[in-house]
């Protein structure tokens, strides 16, 4: 039997965490241009979590699809931050659970022993602030990925 070789993995679900900044860069380049309703958002004070049921863009299979010539794909997610002590969010009606948002970055500012705050910067001046004891923020596909809606890659005019 010969060893495994990297072209042998077959592609699957992402599982990933961060608990530091770096680790945060890596899922924020991930879910940049998720989208969702304020529906698919829970927060469970209880459990100090707060979760978001996202269509997120593959990035990571954008240029496969294209040298492949095939359409891009949108994966449903959870994107879960934990150990969340208060949620606060700007420029959305918290009360209209079928407006769609759209995520744009996620952000990370350190404060004393290990708090600190991650701000979910949302399309159209929009944003979920989010204190917390530390930093632990969970992303996993919970889908098959299908082919995105409108046939396009998400942009940013420069």
């Amino acid at each position: 039997m010969a060893d495994a070789r990297f072209e042998d993995g077959g592609e699957g679900p992402l599982t990933l965490r961060a608990e530091t900044p770096e680790d945060l860069a890596v899922i924020a380049t991930l879910v940049q241009d998720a989208v969702l309703t304020l529906g698919d958002v829970a927060w469970d004070a209880k459990a100090r979590r707060l979760a978001f049921l996202l269509n997120r863009f593959r990035w990571e299979d954008k240029a496969a699809a294209e040298a492949e010539n095939r359409p891009y794909e949108r994966v449903r997610s959870l994107l879960v931050i934990s150990d969340v002590t208060r949620v606060a969010s700007q420029g959305i009606d918290r009360n209209d659970r079928d407006t769609v948002i759209s995520l744009l970055d996620l952000h990370w500012t350190p404060g004393a022993d290990g708090t600190g705050a991650l701000e979910l910067a949302l399309a159209g001046d929009g944003a979920i602030s989010v204190s917390a004891e530390c930093l632990s923020v969970d992303l996993r596909d919970v889908t098959r990925p299908y082919r995105a809606v409108s046939g396009a890659a998400p942009h940013h005019p420069d």
